[in-house]
């Protein structure tokens, strides 16, 4: 019986928490979205903040690596995670998402040679190229 009790409150338990989860992804259910996250909540909580480490790390007057390569590797990520899920909407989107991973994975080659003027080139590149890209095109 106590089994059968602690199971039911398992499925209440459980039920509660997915619910938050389901109104979150309520809009992206809408628009028949697989992912959860909207394009401003992975803006503000993976692309924005990395970015804006990154943008520190690599003016820091002593390099730390491990967050430059850190940084690095989640924007790359984000490049990844811009064009899945049919968030694309057109050629600028896919060419800016496009250098955000093709200059995170060369800034990441820079970090690992610890080369900070190459991190430095390759983050500006990044910025201009692949944010600025999508910014122009979609941000107004």
């Amino acid at each position: 019986m106590k089994h059968v009790r602690l199971a039911g409150i398992v499925i209440l338990v459980a039920a509660v928490a997915t619910s938050g989860l389901m109104l979150d992804s309520a809009d992206a259910q809408k628009k028949k979205k697989q992912r959860s996250a909207s394009m401003h909540q992975l803006m503000e909580g993976l692309v924005g903040p990395n970015c804006g480490a990154l943008s520190k790390a690599l003016k820091a007057d002593k390099a730390n690596w491990k967050k430059i390569a850190l940084h690095a590797a989640l924007l790359n990520e984000s490049g990844h995670i811009l064009m899945a899920d049919g968030r694309c909407p057109d050629d600028e989107w896919a060419k800016g998402a496009k250098t955000v991973q093709d200059c995170s994975a060369a800034l990441l080659k820079k970090a690992a040679a610890k080369d900070i003027e190459g991190a430095r080139k390759a983050f500006s590149a990044l910025t201009k190229g692949g944010c600025g890209t999508c910014h122009k095109a979609h941000k107004k």
